[in-house]
């Protein structure tokens, strides 16, 4: 009874603390009005497109459950004291790992494109989406919902 106690105040522990190592990073602020998503609508010019790598988010499960895995591989090694050590090193190992194998998973899908658009009332706005399609610097565009169209 007490082993799994301590088991289960191991993977509370472990997943407390991966809780704190969340990623709430920004993209890039160049200057241009990042509120894209405050603007609904307006025209105005391509001024530059670039190609960014966008954040490599997690969304912890990857943590949660390579802390689970790692907890209960700790837990078969040891007794007593020494067991409860290597259950607690083993949730955190294994919350690491998974982690990084969840961070790499994502890795491909991270490339955006952010567009710098001058507006017809000379405001400035920088626009990040998945892809340019068509589009290229000097375009007369509209920007709707966040996103760039040529017009």
């Amino acid at each position: 009874m007490k082993a799994s106690r301590t088991f289960a105040a191991a993977v509370l522990a472990a997943s407390a603390l991966l809780t704190g190592c969340a990623s709430t990073s920004q993209p890039y602020n160049s200057g241009y009005n990042s509120g894209y998503n405050n603007a609904s609508m307006g025209y105005g010019t391509i001024e530059s497109i670039q190609v960014t790598q966008g954040a490599n988010r997690t969304s912890g499960a990857g943590a949660i459950l390579g802390g689970v895995v790692g907890a209960l591989a700790g837990s078969q090694v040891g007794s007593g004291s020494g067991r409860t050590a290597a259950t607690v090193a083993g949730g955190v190992a294994g919350a690491a790992i998974g982690n990084n194998v969840e961070r790499n998973r994502n890795a491909g899908d991270q490339e955006q494109y952010q567009i710098n658009v001058r507006m017809d009332n000379g405001e400035y706005r920088a626009v990040t989406q998945d892809s340019v399609y068509d589009l290229r610097v000097g375009n007369r565009v509209r920007i709707v919902d966040g996103r760039v169209y040529r017009y």
